[in-house]
């Protein structure tokens, strides 16, 4: 059957959105396709906000069939954090039968070349981004952040990070010419002349692990960095989290067959309820790439026991912002609320310790104590969240029961400065949603310190107070150093203060923020622009995106023919 999809009008249709990207790398200024704005879609293709609804509930209760080889059984379960039981089916594999058939597909795939392969990423990339309304609502159901959140993370910010590590892909592959003429001088002799060919190779066949909170956010740049680099990509979603992967690889085996190449280079592996199936599937001979993002038990394990595997983990790790003085002490306490308050803490960039000295801050509005700025902050968090309405709209739900359990233990570790409470969701009566807990703690202490110096996933922060700014920067840097920081935040009118953060930062390889007041937020990043982790602490061995990333997804192989 002929392809739908020919080279020359990927190429048209594409290029210039490829070429645009490995600017937007090149220079880390700000630049996306992929419109934030609900409105912004429903024209060329695309979904808007009525038939996006629509498709999702369409999905609802039926068996989502991708036509995968091995298929022995269908399996499901997924109840929306919201309380809606999903009902979409799943087809199970017998791995023995679907390995084999991904790999099968991998030559024509490899002999494509890196442009090529890119172009039919991007476009994969569009069709999803033509579903993003359908999306939103998959990764709302599944993950449990709020409409607006799910949309523009779960859309176009996680399309962001997917063409971002296409552009990697594609400039690493290119990085080394097709073919080169060599010749060597040999005096009076005649010179030795030797044809060589470069050709980027796959490494086999890439395992995606998939998580509960943010599938395709964290999903796509794993995926598309092993799919762009020549690698047949077995996805693994969480079992809580199955909605938006299966659409992706349901998107991405449509677009694969209209190119001319083999569907079953993009496959899932669901599983039955307490099957787990990553640990096995890890440590076959033909996974030869590991995307995954969770916990640190797990990503440990696969570091230690994947040893067949190029792995790739996103991990934990407490986040930390120093508070030392602000020129914007209202503008201060708003962008921390704010960044305590999204998505209920549930992100691996949300803030868990606040350092704050004894002895008070400087700011604008006079000094402040210790017990001020503690008392302020949580007085901005409730303001934030008085109203029911916005509140349900940043907090989103109460992802796991787990969560949920840590938010109420948290009370118990220390003086309680801001209390959780919980809030009812018009639309959704099942759903559990609870503001933030602030618990007030003395860093000094070790019974205190065996709280702020372990991960607490969720809405809990610990406001720690420490002897001295210069006590401050020392705790950043041993937490880094032993727990590891995804982000980390810091407010001073200081100079010095200020390049103590930085010189700590840049010793233990942690991404910061300074002085953040407006808009922008910790516990943001944007694609093509903000590294997301750094790989060199332990909250992450990997960052998204840069070379690193995708270099390893791909060797180099040559043939060289005397001339």
């Amino acid at each position: 059957m002929a392809a739908a999809l020919t080279a020359d009008q990927l190429i048209a249709q594409h290029r210039p959105t490829l070429d645009q990207a490995l600017e937007a790398i090149r220079t880390r200024a700000y630049w996306s396709p992929h419109p934030e704005h609900p409105k912004a879609y429903g024209e060329h293709g695309s979904l808007d906000a009525a038939a996006g609804k629509a498709a999702f509930d369409a999905l609802l209760g039926t068996r989502l069939d991708l036509d995968q080889p091995g298929t022995d059984d269908w399996v499901g379960g997924e109840v929306s954090p919201y309380g809606v039981e999903l009902g979409v089916t799943y087809p199970h594999a017998d791995v023995d039968v679907l390995l084999p058939a991904m790999r099968a597909g991998q030559r024509a795939w490899r002999d494509a070349g890196p442009e090529l392969r890119a172009l039919v990423c991007v476009e994969i990339l569009k069709r999803i981004s033509d579903r993003t309304h359908e999306f939103a609502h998959a990764v709302m159901h599944t993950s449990g952040q709020a409409f607006m959140m799910a949309f523009q993370a779960g859309g176009p910010h996680a399309q962001d990070r997917g063409l971002e590590a296409v552009a990697y892909a594609y400039a690493e592959q290119v990085r080394t010419p097709g073919t080169a003429e060599w010749t060597k001088p040999q005096g009076k002799r005649d010179p030795l002349a030797l044809t060589k060919e470069f050709t980027p190779v796959p490494r086999g066949v890439a395992l995606l692990i998939g998580c509960n909170t943010f599938p395709t956010w964290n999903g796509y740049p794993g995926l598309f960095a092993s799919l762009a680099t020549g690698n047949a990509v077995l996805v693994k979603p969480h079992p809580r989290a199955v909605l938006p992967l299966a659409l992706t690889v349901q998107a991405a085996r449509q677009v694969l067959t209209e190119a001319g190449f083999d569907p079953n280079l993009v496959a899932l592996a669901a599983e039955r309820g307490g099957e787990g199936i990553a640990k096995t599937l890890a440590v076959r001979p033909e996974i030869r790439i590991i995307d995954y993002t969770g916990s640190t038990a797990f990503g440990d394990w696969l570091e230690a026991n994947a040893r067949q595997a190029q792995v790739y983990t996103e991990k934990a790790g407490v986040n930390t912002v120093v508070v030392e003085s602000t020129g914007d002490y209202k503008g201060m306490l708003s962008n921390l609320a704010f960044s305590l308050s999204l998505y209920s803490g549930q992100m691996c960039t949300t803030p868990q310790n606040l350092l704050i000295p004894r002895g008070g801050v400087a700011t604008d509005d006079g000094h402040k104590s210790y017990d001020e700025v503690v008392a302020d902050l949580a007085r901005a968090v409730d303001g934030l969240l008085g109203d029911d309405a916005r509140a349900n709209a940043l907090l989103g739900a109460i992802v796991n029961p787990d969560v949920k359990a840590r938010l109420e233990a948290a009370a118990g570790l220390g003086e309680v400065a801001l209390a959780s409470r919980e809030i009812a969701h018009p639309d959704f009566p099942d759903a559990v949603v609870r503001t933030p807990v602030i618990v007030k703690l003395d860093g000094a202490k070790p019974d205190a310190e065996a709280a702020y110096m372990s991960e607490c996933f969720g809405p809990v922060s610990f406001a720690v107070a420490v002897d001295s700014a210069a006590d401050a920067v020392e705790l950043l840097r041993r937490t880094i150093r032993e727990k590891g920081a995804m982000t980390v935040g810091a407010y001073t009118t200081d100079p010095e203060v200020e390049q103590a953060v930085a010189e700590v930062c840049l010793d233990e390889a942690a991404q910061l923020s300074l002085n953040l007041t407006g808009g922008v937020y910790v516990n943001q990043t944007a694609a093509f622009s903000d590294f997301h982790g750094s790989g060199g602490n332990p909250a992450a061995n990997s960052a998204l995106c840069d070379g690193a990333f995708v270099a390893n997804r791909f060797r180099v192989v040559e043939v060289r023919r005397e001339a």
